[in-house]
Formats: structure tokens, sequence, C-alpha cells
């Protein structure tokens, strides 16, 4: 089992992010809310869908804050695993690993009891043109999930697209506001919603809800995807005009404080970075840090998918790094031809298809 760490620079700091063994240690890096949480928090955690884009950095930092707390406790972390990498690299970080099918009641059944679950489970990519799966996935599974650890408290990812677009001269939509989702993905992460929801109160499940409006890291992320047009000098699409996002390591960290805020009824939070950014701006800001002509294309629409995120400000603090932060990093990043995951985000999707 790999050392854990106990302690990583504060990442406002850093100019520039060398190789993927800093950035995963920053993604992971607790802060000492995390960690003071870790301390009180009861029981095991159980990760599913562990195998996704957040999921790994997620259940390390879970792991190096109970660490750090002294509280011995196991991380497990659950995934179809079609990549064997994530499943090995998660175990050299001490997290324990089981592969299963969650659509498959018997291998949900053999899963573990635990106190506390992280639901990071979905399906968007593909999404459409394989509709039944993404309902299956989206708005079925949560029901199993709520069935079999009907005794746990469950933080669970959304999506701000629940909300649907609203006019970007605003500050974004707050968790009060009516949903309004546009196209199947959307539709089907609102039925993930209101399924444990239902649980939530028909069998009094403490839930939180987590609405996220775009996790980004150097790898991944809308942030990363305009800055490949730029350096490729391709068109950047301005129709969807404007965007928020987080440092995955922020979300991280707030996903991992909300289980302490699960509750009935179901807590919903928006995980959302605070500065409301200009598609445009964002573009020509990338090519000034990367010497490269922006070439735009596309009239900017006057609403767009965006979430407030003072309501989780309030409770688990700001953000601690800046959206300008991560453009700097992630330019640096790409001119230095730093590994990527080749999954573009399509951002600019106004439709809802994905």
């Amino acid at each position: 089992m790999a050392t854990q760490r106990v302690s990583s620079p504060d990442p406002r700091g850093l100019d520039t992010i060398a190789d993927v063994e800093q950035l995963e240690d920053l993604l992971s890096a607790p802060t000492p809310l995390v960690v003071e949480s870790m301390r009180r928090l009861k029981g095991d955690v159980l990760i599913l869908g562990v195998g996704g884009k957040m999921g790994p950095s997620l259940a390390r930092m879970i792991k190096r804050a109970s660490t750090e707390a002294n509280v011995q406790r196991r991380v497990i972390g659950v995934s179809r695993f079609s990549s064997g990498g994530i499943e090995r690299q998660l175990r050299q970080w001490g997290i324990s690993t089981l592969a299963a099918d969650l659509l498959d009641r018997e291998e949900l059944k053999r899963l573990p009891d635990v106190e506390n679950v992280i639901y990071m489970a979905g399906m968007k990519f593909g999404s459409s043109g394989n509709e039944p799966t993404t309902w299956a996935m989206n708005s079925y599974l949560p029901g199993m999930v709520c069935e079999r650890f009907a005794h746990s408290r469950i933080a669970a990812f959304s999506t701000g697209n629940v909300y649907g677009l609203v006019p970007a001269s605003g500050a974004g939509s707050v968790e009060s506001d009516l949903p309004n989702p546009v196209g199947e993905y959307a539709m089907s992460c609102l039925g993930r919603e209101r399924i444990f929801q239902h649980f939530c109160e028909a069998m009094k499940i403490p839930v939180a809800l987590l609405r996220l409006n775009y996790a980004v890291e150097m790898r991944y992320g809308v942030l990363l995807d305009i800055c490949k047009r730029v350096a490729a000098s391709q068109v950047v699409d301005i129709s969807m005009g404007y965007v928020n996002v987080i440092w995955q390591g922020d979300a991280n960290a707030m996903a991992i404080l909300s289980l302490e805020q699960a509750g009935v009824p179901a807590k919903i939070l928006n995980l959302a970075g605070p500065e409301i950014l200009r598609i445009r701006e964002v573009a020509e800001e990338l090519g000034k840090l990367m010497g490269k002509a922006v070439r735009i294309s596309g009239t900017e629409a006057g609403d767009a998918l965006l979430g407030n995120g003072e309501e989780g400000y309030r409770i688990f603090g700001r953000p601690r790094v800046s959206a300008m932060q991560v453009m700097r990093w992630v330019a640096d990043w790409v001119k230095r031809g730093g590994e990527t995951l080749e999954k573009p985000t399509h951002f600019e999707a106004r439709d809802g298809k994905f």
C-alpha cells in the first residue's frame, strides 16, 4: 500500500502543475474542514461509480483526510472497472475496490453494509440515442440503491442541467428555483433527484443532492476544451456564451462535507464556481496565455446553464482556487503537451443532447 501524504502545498501559490502525480496530489489534498469532518463522521464510506472523472481523487481525499484525522475507516470504491489502471491506482492509495454492475440486483446486494454512501453513478455522454439505458442508470438505479442502503446516509451527485437555461445577466440558479430540464439527459437526472427525494422521506434516509456545474482540472473540463481549440487554431463556438466552473479539488471537498448535511427531506446544494465566465473572454485569455490567435464563431445567447453556489459557500466556505488560476494552469499544461482524458464536455450543447 502506498504511503498517504499528509499535507500538500496550497494550490493557490503554484504557477504550474508539473505532472499527473502532482495534479492527483492537489486534487485529493483535504482541506482542514474535510479533515475535521472525517474526524466526526462515523463509519466507512462507499463510493458508487468511483471510476469516473472525479471518483478516484474524491476517494483518495477521504482516505487522506481520515488518515490525518487518525480515524481508521474503510473507503470502498465500486465500479465496473473496465479500465484496470484505475482500480490498481485506487488500491495503491489504500482504497478498497469492488467490481460490480450496479443494475444487477444480486451484485448490488453483495456490496457491504456501510454508514455512508457517495453516489456518483450515472450516464451522460452517449445518452442521445440510448435513452432507455440513460433512464435506467439515472432514474431507476437510485431507487435500487435506496432500498439496498436504507440505513445509510447518502450524498448523491446530480447536475445543474436540471435547472435549464437562465439569464446570463443574473446570478445563476439557486437551490429553491423550480427545475426546468431540457432534453432527456437532464430530465432523467431530475428523475434521479425525485427518486432519492421519495425514498429519503418514505424510508427516512438522510440524503444530500449535489447539483454540479462544472468540475475542471488539467485533463478534462470546459477550460481544457476551449484551450485545446485555441491551441489547434480551431474555431471556438460561443453560442453557449457563459459557464460556471469549479476546481475539482474544491468540488471534491464540498461533496465530502455534504455527507454531514444530508437530511430528511433531502438537502439540495449547488456545487458551482463563483464566477460567471464569458466564453469569448475565456478564449481570448487563453489565447494570450498561449500566444495564439483566437477564432470565434456563433452568436452569444442571453441565457446559459448557470448555478449559484452561495448556499454551499455559506456552509463550507468559498472555493480556494479561482477560474483564472485554473486557466493559467490549463494553458501551461496544454503548451507542455500534458496528458488529457480525451473526453470533450460538449458544454456548448443548448438542446440538452449529449
